[in-house]
């Protein structure tokens, strides 16, 4: 045990004197501190005074303190700098501005030495008191412990208890049991009455001899339950000292007087049990074991007393601590003069809460008027609601006569293709082509049952019977043309086939007229349009200062109307194996869409929305205003959307006048001039300048683009057209990539019902070679266009790690780029029979959904990713964790 407090507290026999001289005190300082002036002997005679410390003294004064409370001795020694070193050291090094003698100096140097001593000697102190403060604390905890100890031990005398009238029942039990021997015994002839009653005499006898030991045993039992008592009673009287345990004591208390009510029970059972005696022998042993769990209890009574005798000792022990406590608090007094000024604090609080309360009462008044207000208005709005209803009901009937629903998408596709290639044939007006475009597109009953009846007459009655129906009627929606370089599933690079065609799908759905216009590459998916047939017409363009014939091809895809356009040039712009990636890409995509401009002028379509995306289409914005709608294509307005600034078409400016525009004029820094390059020219730049309005595909992408790093070179002109550009976050086609309606999965599934998609990945095993040895190793997807935007670098480690790691790596994609093309093929070539890992370097839509169905997980390592369509469509088909290693 550490020492008590006040033998830690330093004595005046540590503190080290100042001077050896005494003096009279001259100045008193609070906490008995006194200071004593000592004048030096000087032989000059100047009276130059230096004040010292009567140490002795101040540590006599101040034990009382120092023993008391930490803080006193803190500041005491603070006192002592504060008040009587330093200004006795100022004091003499400022007299009159004089020199000291070495005397002087001496006895100055000496007083500062023994200050500090003395600082420190009261510093240990303070620590002293604090420690022993810990002690305190510790010396309580330890007590408390001993206390749960002691109910732990209360308890399993409970248990015991509980024992013991156990016993009690089967005493009751062997009464019931001698019960109904008496009532066999009365039920029997006088003979064995008799005979009975001689073996009870018999028997009683021995009984009475066993009830006289019996008897003895239990005045010896009732003289240990007295003395168990008087132990009882000492108990409480030990423990009533503990302040902490009067109750748990009051309840051992009750529950040791319980036990001698119970143990008087027992007794008074076992003289009702002496007349049993068949049974006496059986009755004694139990009530030997109930003594002798009787005996365990007195034991850990014994145990308890011993415990509350030294708890009673720590508590005497706790008292003198106490009391240094209650001198500790005293100093605290201080702080209650705090509380006066927290009692103004709280009337000004009570004045604030009064006035919350009348501004609660004026807002909830203005509450009531203002819901009133709402009433009215939600009742005014309900009547309008059940007129407006009322009106739409009616027009329902009106047209219902008139209008179908029940013909699918690609039935009114194929009419409006028939139509437009009326027109491009010479065989109807543009006037008569727009009347009986604007019945297709209301879905009109009387156009459906005349194409219908119509099947078996030849082109002229056709042509006459649809003329006859042509009527004025007014437009339900827009007119939307789409001119782009991808179209899914039939040509698809990336993500931007996917959002022509889905956005396409959807805008129809909404009621809006919606046309394609794709060129005819030699490597599409043709098994994917439907209807697919030339017109017998060609349209001709002007390119490189010559008109070129277009061949134009009409069918549907996704139920979609799409116009394909094959030019008759030397160069073959689109038969070249693949869609981007060759070295006259401008002059290809320029052709293209100059050509769709004029497509649309020849054939009289009036559209309101033309939609360029991507590079590729961008020339169509500057080749509208500057060319087209001088000739009377006039009615659109443009939207260009930019799916990834990374790419951006530069070239030459001198290669825009191969489509016609005035590369001069438009070589300047407001129009389509580079902004890094100045003799070239950017065609997203350019339709940035030209287009009504601008998109991408997402907020956050188009944020990102208006800064120097994500821009690309193109920021300040974003800046510069802030008010028409914004973000549009990309969507998928939910219907193309629902795995429940998925044709090209072999099984469809949910994402309640799993089975289907282990049945995908045995199923895409088999058709790629793959193991199937193992049913539980993972399988890894990547789906993507191999440029280094994407992280091929990533990818190539993906394949190796996979393996390392016991997976298996499936990559479907192309790249544009021939070095990154090559290198990949000489991956595949390695992996050609590998039974864990499979290339394939092209794209194909039914694969890609079938990789998407049976991987277990799906990386995405883009450098940097505008929007991201792969990881939407992984987790709506695949239900796969996908990895994106990206900074997005």
């Amino acid at each position: 045990m550490s020492k008590p407090p006040s033998e830690r507290i330093p004595t005046s026999a540590e503190l080290l004197p100042i001077r050896d001289e005494e003096s009279e005190p001259e100045n008193s300082f609070p906490n008995g501190v006194d200071v004593e002036p000592f004048v030096n002997h000087e032989t000059s005679g100047k009276d130059d005074v230096n004040t010292v410390i009567d140490v002795e003294n101040i540590a006599e004064q101040n034990s009382g303190t120092l023993s008391a409370s930490a803080g006193d001795v803190e500041r005491t020694s603070e006192q002592i700098i504060n008040g009587l070193v330093l200004p006795s050291v100022t004091k003499a090094l400022a007299i009159n501005g004089e020199q000291l003698s070495s005397m002087q100096l001496e006895d100055l140097v000496g007083m500062i030495k023994n200050a500090e001593r003395n600082i420190l000697v009261l510093n240990q102190a303070r620590v002293h008191a604090l420690e022993d403060i810990h002690n305190v604390l510790d010396e309580k905890e330890t007590l408390q412990g001993e206390i749960n100890i002691l109910e732990m031990r209360l308890a399993e005398a409970d248990a015991r208890i509980k024992v013991a009238s156990q016993g009690k029942i089967h005493v009751e039990f062997l009464e019931s049991q001698l019960e109904m021997l008496r009532n066999e015994l009365t039920d029997r002839g006088e003979l064995e009455l008799y005979e009975n009653q001689k073996k009870f005499s018999n028997e009683e006898v021995l009984s009475t001899h066993d009830d006289h030991s019996l008897n003895k045993e239990v005045d010896s039992l009732r003289t240990e339950n007295l003395a168990l008592k008087n132990d009882i009673q000492a108990l409480k009287s030990m423990i009533s000292n503990f302040k902490n345990t009067d109750e748990r004591m009051a309840t051992l208390e009750n529950e040791c007087s319980f036990l001698g009510s119970s143990v008087k029970e027992l007794e008074s059972k076992l003289l009702v049990s002496q007349q049993d005696s068949p049974k006496i022998s059986t009755l004694k042993v139990e009530y030997q074991e109930l003594w002798e769990k009787v005996e365990n209890l007195q034991q850990l009574f014994d145990t308890a007393t011993k415990q509350a005798d030294q708890a009673t000792l720590v508590l005497q022990q706790n008292e003198d601590l106490r009391k240094k406590v209650d001198k500790l608090e005293k100093s605290l007094e201080e702080v209650n003069v705090l509380k006066v000024s927290s009692d103004k604090m709280k009337q000004s609080n009570e004045l604030i809460q009064k006035k919350i309360k009348l501004l609660e009462e004026r807002l909830q008044k203005s509450d009531q008027e203002i819901y009133s207000f709402v009433q009215l208005y939600q009742e005014s709005l309900e009547a309008f609601q059940d007129t407006l209803n009322s009106l739409k009901e009616e027009s329902k009937k009106r047209t219902s006569d008139a209008l179908v629903d029940d013909m699918p998408r690609e039935f009114w596709s194929r009419l409006l293709l028939t139509i437009d290639g009326w027109v491009l044939e010479k065989k109807i007006s543009n006037s008569d082509a727009k009347l009986l475009r604007e019945l297709v597109w209301k879905k009109d009953r009387c156009i459906r049952d005349a194409h219908i009846a119509c099947k078996e007459k030849n082109e002229r009655e056709v042509i006459s019977i649809f003329l006859r129906l042509a009527s004025s009627q007014a437009s339900p929606g827009l007119y939307i043309v789409h001119i782009a370089a991808e179209m899914a599933p039939v040509a698809k690079v990336g993500g931007l086939g996917d959002v022509v065609t889905g956005l396409g799908k959807t805008l129809q759905k909404k009621g809006h007229l919606v046309e394609i216009i794709l060129p005819k590459y030699d490597c599409m998916q043709y098994d994917g349009i439907y209807d697919l047939r030339a017109l017998d017409v060609t349209v001709e363009s002007y390119f490189d200062g010559k008109l070129f014939q277009n061949k134009i091809w009409v069918g549907t895809v996704e139920g979609l109307p799409v116009y394909f356009i094959e030019p008759h040039h030397p160069n073959k712009f689109f038969w070249r194996g693949q869609y981007y990636g060759e070295h006259d890409d401008f002059k290809r995509f320029s052709f293209f869409s100059r050509a769709a401009l004029e497509f649309l002028l020849q054939a009289g379509k009036k559209p309101d929305i033309i939609h360029c995306h991507d590079w590729q289409t961008a020339f169509v914005a500057p080749l509208y205003w500057d060319l087209y709608a001088p000739k009377g294509l006039n009615s659109a307005r443009i939207c260009f959307t930019c799916h990834n600034f990374e790419y951006q078409g530069t070239a030459s400016a001198s290669e825009l006048a191969s489509c016609g525009l005035d590369a001069q004029e438009l070589n300047r820094p407001d129009r389509m001039q580079d902004n890094t390059a100045h003799d070239s020219v950017n065609p997203v730049k350019g339709a940035i300048v030209f287009s009504n309005i601008v998109t991408t595909v997402s907020p956050t992408y188009a944020q990102e683009v208006r800064t120097a790093e994500g821009g690309k070179g193109l920021h300040s002109t974003l800046n510069s057209h802030s008010r028409k550009f914004m973000g549009i976050l990309n969507g998928i086609d939910t219907d193309a990539w629902n795995p429940a309606t998925d044709n090209f999965l072999k099984v469809q599934y949910s994402a309640n019902d799993m089975q289907g998609k282990a049945e995908n990945k045995a199923a895409m095993r088999r058709n790629l070679g793959l193991s199937s040895a193992d049913d539980q190793r993972p399988l890894v997807g990547c789906i993507t266009r191999l440029v280094p935007q994407k992280g091929v670098h990533l990818i190539k480690h993906a394949i190796y790690r996979t393996l390392e790691m016991g997976g298996q790596f499936v990559l479907l994609g192309s790249s544009p780029v021939l070095h990154i093309q090559r290198e990949f093929e000489g991956i595949a070539n390695q992996f050609q029979n590998h039974e864990h890992i499979r290339l394939i370097l092209k794209y194909d839509e039914s694969l890609s959904h079938a990789i998407y169905a049976a991987s277990d997980m799906f990386i995405i390592p883009s450098i940097f990713e505008p929007c991201g369509l792969t990881q939407v469509c992984s987790k709506l088909q695949t239900s796969a964790r996908a990895i994106l290693l990206n900074n997005k």
